[in-house]
């Protein structure tokens, strides 16, 4: 059996509250050679929140989360017994690639909100051009995922908005993916879903008062349950639900945007967001889609093409998108198993049409 079949609980500890970085000392004490894994950045943000006593060795990722990195990295610090990664999903999923070859434990410090990345155990890895190469998933979960709010509070909003629209994928692309399985779904399956559910329902709450604190760099209720629904219930959803909680239309239409160089600057999850108003449209739930648009609008996520700068061709664009998502090699099938690129075209369509004033569909 493969381990993406497997359940996943998660880490074997989770410390999410302002100030967590406190617990680091005492949670690694036990260890005789921990070392760091960071990149700048990252290193910084930690550094300003962090006032042990520990003095780690640290080194550097290369900023490509590569196989060929997690093995450099591997090399150096041979002889440790726990590798604790600070950083984003890159840093953090090299970390545990780099864990995974020592057979070693791993800590997880998230600097930003972008992923569920210090909670899965495993790592989309990339070659050394940065294009995709493959997700590995390994036996050994995180010993610790230790998330201080003071230091994620003021993280970068972008990596925030970015892991809300990816978190609010969860439920839609697994609610899609089985509605079509015939039979009753396994029990733990069931509590993915439910727990999918969960992350839906916490978004739509609380994501403008989450974004809000962010702006006036306060740790709030509603910014801690949403920073714990983007890392922690995102986490659990794939760990419980396995590949029945995976990537469906959402994630396809994201990646017929890579096609388009004007939507490369937005975030991943920012434009999985909009994936859900085209994967929901095609699938028939138009009523979901009138629902959200509203929280679109008020969190500002974007849900044009013009919103994602793409102004001259858009028909052609959209074709193209359209085309991709729809391929046999995407995921959009596995909401919409009869999809066509004309169906993705016209859902792409009926959302412009519904947004803003005087929208009338893809024009040019």
């Amino acid at each position: 059996m493969r381990l993406s079949q497997v359940v996943r609980p998660g880490p074997g500890q989770f410390l999410c509250e302002p100030g967590a970085l406190k617990y680091l000392d005492q949670k690694v004490a036990s260890f005789t050679h921990p070392v760091i894994i960071t990149g700048e950045k990252s290193y910084e943000a930690f550094q300003k929140y962090y006032t042990g006593s520990l003095n780690l060795p640290v080194y550097r990722y290369d900023g490509t989360a590569s196989h060929e990195d997690m093995e450099r990295l591997s090399s150096l610090v041979e002889g440790t017994d726990c590798i604790v990664g600070i950083g984003g999903g890159r840093v953090l999923d090299t970390a545990k690639g780099t864990a995974e070859l020592l057979q070693v434990e791993y800590v997880t410090i998230p600097t930003v909100l972008g992923t569920c990345a210090a909670y899965t155990p495993l790592s989309a890895v990339y070659h050394p051009d940065h294009t995709f190469k493959v997700v590995d998933y390994y036996e050994k979960a995180a010993l610790l995922c230790l998330m201080d709010l003071d230091l994620l509070v003021e993280s970068p909003k972008k990596y925030f908005m970015g892991g809300i629209g990816d978190t609010l994928a969860k439920w839609y692309e697994a609610e899609g993916i089985t509605r079509h399985v015939d039979g009753q779904l396994p029990a733990m399956v069931k509590v993915g879903l439910q727990t999918a559910k969960v992350t839906q329902q916490i978004l739509l709450e609380d994501s403008k008062d989450a974004l809000d604190s962010m702006d006036r760099r306060v740790v709030s209720p509603a910014f801690q349950r949403v920073a714990e629904a983007v890392v922690a219930i995102a986490g659990t959803v794939g760990g419980f639900a396995g590949e029945y909680g995976r990537m469906a239309g959402a994630h396809a239409v994201h990646n017929g945007m890579s096609l388009v160089p004007e939507t490369h600057p937005f975030e991943h999850g920012v434009k999985v967001a909009y994936g859900v108003l085209v994967q929901l449209w095609a699938s028939g739930d138009e009523e979901e889609v009138h629902r959200l648009l509203p929280f679109f609008e008020e969190n500002q996520f974007p849900h044009r093409l013009e919103d994602f700068g793409v102004k001259e061709n858009k028909r052609e664009k959209a074709e193209k998108i359209a085309a991709f998502a729809a391929s046999d090699s995407e995921t959009f099938k596995l909401a919409v198993p009869e999809v066509t690129a004309r169906n993705v075209y016209d859902a792409m369509n009926a959302v412009e049409s519904l947004s803003g004033k005087n929208a009338v569909g893809i024009q040019g």
